[in-house]
Parts: structure tokens; sequence; C-alpha cells
């Protein structure tokens, strides 16, 4: 596990791959960062930088997850992944906590900003922190998602695109809630709700279910993915 994820975490940086998405992340915090001292509030940290890049964030991902299996598979450079003696489980982990990995880089060097501002001023850290750590597990539960799209095709448009769709829905789940026909179907929707999960940390709650939630979604996940290159690997 640890030579594939040396593997991929020196891929992202070989190519532009995790330079553009690393630049693009940055370009916005750094936007948002100027609106909070045009504010003069070092109070919307948390509301103003995070909330706001969250949205922005949950399109970028895909980008980093498109090519993990696609790629693979359309070069047939997946055959001495498959054939090499290696359990399936390795690969997804070391290829999931490399992505993972790039996108915690990320997430540290936004801290950047708030912490020469607490120089100044007084950041509220318990919600800086909670919405930080909650972005950060959100993100890896949609790391995993997208890992498992991308051992589904050979195009990474198509791993990209399908990945995205299936975050904007986790988003907008519990919307649908007020639509659904009875109280049962209500609470599904709403306990299947990213969004719902995501809430309590933007207000410094370190909610021990979301964090559960996340974790076991990204766990769920990274199987399926080891299941599908398993089958694979027999066929």
């Amino acid at each position: 596990m640890t030579a594939i994820f040396k593997k991929e975490l020196r891929s992202y940086f070989t190519s532009p791959v995790g330079y553009v998405c690393a630049a693009v992340l940055f370009a916005l915090y750094g936007f948002y960062y100027y609106s909070v001292m045009l504010v003069g509030s070092t109070y919307y940290i948390a509301a103003g930088v995070y909330s706001s890049m969250f949205i922005w964030s949950m399109m970028i991902l895909p980008i980093l997850t498109m090519r993990s299996f696609s790629e693979e598979q359309k070069n047939k450079t997946d055959q001495a992944l498959l054939t090499a003696p290696v359990g399936t489980g390795s690969i997804v982990l070391g290829k999931f906590l490399a992505s993972a990995a790039v996108y915690g880089i990320i997430m540290l060097g936004s801290l950047v900003p708030a912490v020469v501002l607490s120089f100044f001023s007084a950041p509220n850290w318990a919600l800086i922190a909670g919405t930080v750590f909650g972005s950060f597990l959100y993100g890896a539960a949609m790391l995993a998602i997208g890992i498992f799209i991308s051992s589904l095709t050979q195009s990474q448009i198509v791993a990209a695109i399908g990945t995205f769709g299936v975050s904007i829905l986790l988003v907008i789940v519990d919307q649908f809630s007020g639509m659904a026909g009875n109280e049962t179907a209500a609470k599904i929707l709403n306990w299947l709700s990213f969004n719902s999960r995501y809430t309590p940390f933007t207000n410094g709650i370190f909610n021990f279910a979301s964090i559960v939630f996340f974790l076991s979604v990204a766990a769920v996940f990274l199987f399926l993915t080891a299941r599908k290159l398993e089958s694979r690997r027999w066929n």
C-alpha cells in the first residue's frame, strides 16, 4: 500500500492535475479571505470563506479522482496492478490516501491567512476548526465515491461528471424530503443528506454521528471499489 500511495501522490505533482486543483482553490480562498478583510471582522472566516468554498471544493474534487482507475483502464496499465502480489484493498486504499493527502494539503494551506490574521485579531478558531474538519470529512467521503465511479469507466470525463453529479445530489437530497409522500421517506432522505451532516461542523460542533457517517460512506465505497477490482482480477 505504501508503494501505491507514494506513486499516486507523486503522480499528482508530476502532472498538472495537483497544481491546477491547488492553484484554483487557493485563488478562490484568497478572494474570499479578501472579502472578509473588507468586512473587517475575522468572525466571518468560517461562514464567509469555508462555507462559501464548500461548493467550489465539491466541484474540484472530481478532478482529483477522475484518473484514479479510468486512466489505468484506458492505457491498460491496470493489468500490472491486478497481477501484482498486492491485495486490491491495498491498491484502493493507497490511491484514496494519496488523493486525501492532496486535499488535506490544500485545506491546511488555506489556513495560512487565518493564522496570519490571528496576529492582529482574534478569529473564532472553534468555528474555523469545525468547518475545516467537516469539509475534510465531507471531501474524504466524496473522494471515495469518485474513486469508485472512476473504477466503472475508462473515460476520465465521464468519471468526473458522474462524481460531480453525485456530489450535487447529496448536497440537495434533503430538499426533496418535503416532497416525500410519507414521514419515513423524508427521514431517510434527511439521513442520507451530506449537507445536514456537514452543518453541525459549521457551528463548531464536532458531531460524532456525522464523523461516523462520513467515515462509513468512505469505507463502503472503498470496499465496493476493491470488490470491483477483485472481479476484474478474476476475469
